[in-house]
């Protein structure tokens, strides 16, 4: 008995399609040929393809008998069905699982991770105080904006798994909320909250895991191709122009180049501006935050045009009312600087009418984020994220997604301001950039004696 198949094409079609007991039956053969009918009668517009003629092979039969279905190993990751009980899980049912993984990464995630399972997890609520150089002028800057803040608080999470790894994260949350999200992940794999928004900050912990799992950096996990560096920028509140100047002076000698400060009533911007440029590089670069303070597009135009008249200053960032389509289009073509402004529902508005040349945004960290870069590397509008404001833990994992998304151009954090980063390894800055991490999970180490130092017992 000769085999029916023609050409290894014929035996690739058919085969997913067929079921064990169809393909070692004696119509077989028959429902080949209707296949094969079917596919001729499809190509009848155009020649009928050659394909190679393979040998007929008289123990074909036998052989497919003992061999079976082929094999494939078990998926056991958040929706995926178990292939043992029920159909193996399709193309579209893997990239919406793997949707933001790398195309290299994304078959490994799922082959390493799938089988590990959350455990347990310890939380660790801890209160930041500002640092000492900076700590009275920042809490009289609050005081005046009709805020009370002494200190920053951060609530850290370690996940454990089966398997003995362990994820780190900052949950960008409060403690009650962190623990309510950890204890409904107990049980299940890293794998499905890949790209899950909800689960605030500790999806950290789930890529430090999936990184660790999978001997990649976050950034690997996330791109096939992340850059090795990023640009991170120097933050300082509103504060008066001497110690304007000596924090961007301290920037520099850190090996920063982008610095982003605060514009409010009570401090002349124009006057913070002179004091800070008189003591930097000419490379350095600075955008102010009004806030919405200047209030007018003629009152922001004044402001704006002063900024301008100093070489360091390159943007400002919500110089009128936040989002306020008129305001920006009384702008458009009058500022000499870029205009950057917080996201909101409708940013398609502001990209097609050219009023912004920069968003920026916090969370969520998942699908939310790799669709806003996304977005923003189509219409060339980039995103200034600045979610990871008071741990190093998170400070390097927003460092591994702009890594991974083009559309990232500056990260923005506080860490720098507070007594401690509570990470061990140092977050060191040369030339303006930041060498990202390239081993596996996310590159930081939580500082456990800080942690502690700084706890908020009860």
């Amino acid at each position: 008995m000769s085999s029916p198949w023609r050409s290894w094409r014929d035996m690739t079609w058919m085969w997913p399609s067929m079921t064990k007991a169809s393909r070692c039956s004696d119509g077989w053969a028959a429902r080949v040929t209707e296949h094969r009918a079917r596919r001729n009668a499809r190509s009848m517009a155009g020649p009928t393809p050659v394909y190679r003629r393979i040998e007929p092979n008289p123990g074909w039969y036998e052989e497919e008998r003992a061999r079976g279905p082929p094999r494939r190993p078990p998926f056991r990751a958040g929706n995926l069905r178990n292939w043992e009980t029920m159909k193996d899980p399709n193309r579209r049912d893997i990239l919406r699982l793997g949707a933001g993984l790398g195309l290299a990464a994304a078959p490994r995630a799922l082959a390493a991770a799938g089988r590990l399972r959350f455990t347990r997890y310890e939380i660790f609520p801890t209160s930041i105080p500002m640092a000492e150089r900076v700590r009275a002028a920042w809490e009289e800057s609050y005081r005046l904006q009709g805020t009370f803040q002494t200190h920053y608080s951060a609530v850290f999470v370690r996940m454990h798994t089966d398997e003995g790894l362990t994820g780190i994260c900052e949950a960008l949350t409060g403690a009650a909320q962190a623990e309510a999200i950890a204890k409904r992940m107990i049980g299940h794999s890293p794998v499905e909250y890949f790209m899950d928004d909800s689960i605030q900050g500790l999806l950290m912990a789930v890529h430090d895991i999936l990184g660790q799992a999978t001997g990649m950096s976050v950034a690997r996990l996330l791109s096939t191709s992340p850059k090795t560096r990023i640009e991170h920028t120097w933050w300082t509140h509103c504060l008066p122009p001497d110690l304007m100047a000596s924090e961007a002076k301290l920037a520099a000698s850190l090996g920063y180049r982008v610095h982003k400060v605060k514009a409010r009533p009570w401090q002349d911007p124009l006057e913070q501006a002179a004091a800070m440029c008189a003591v930097v590089p000419k490379e350095y670069r600075i955008w102010a935050d009004a806030n919405a303070s200047w209030g007018s597009p003629s009152r922001a135009l004044h402001f704006i045009n002063g900024l301008a008249k100093h070489s360091n200053y390159f943007a400002v960032e919500s110089p009128v009312q936040y989002r306020n389509v008129a305001s920006f289009r009384a702008l458009k073509g009058k500022s000499p600087l870029k205009i950057a402004e917080h996201m909101g529902e409708d940013p398609m508005t502001f990209v097609n009418e050219g009023l912004v040349q920069a968003f920026v945004i916090g969370g969520p960290l998942g699908r939310t984020m790799a669709k806003r870069a996304l977005m923003a590397e189509a219409t060339q509008v980039p995103l200034w994220v600045e979610y990871a404001t008071q741990s190093g833990v998170a400070q390097v994992y927003q460092a591994q997604q702009a890594a991974a998304y083009p559309g990232i151009e500056y990260c923005i954090t506080v860490t720098h301001c507070l007594a401690d980063d509570m990470m061990v390894e140092p977050f060191r800055m040369q030339a303006g950039y930041y060498t990202v991490p390239t081993g596996p999970g996310i590159g930081a180490t939580l500082d456990m004696a800080a942690v502690e130092k700084y706890r908020v017992k009860g």
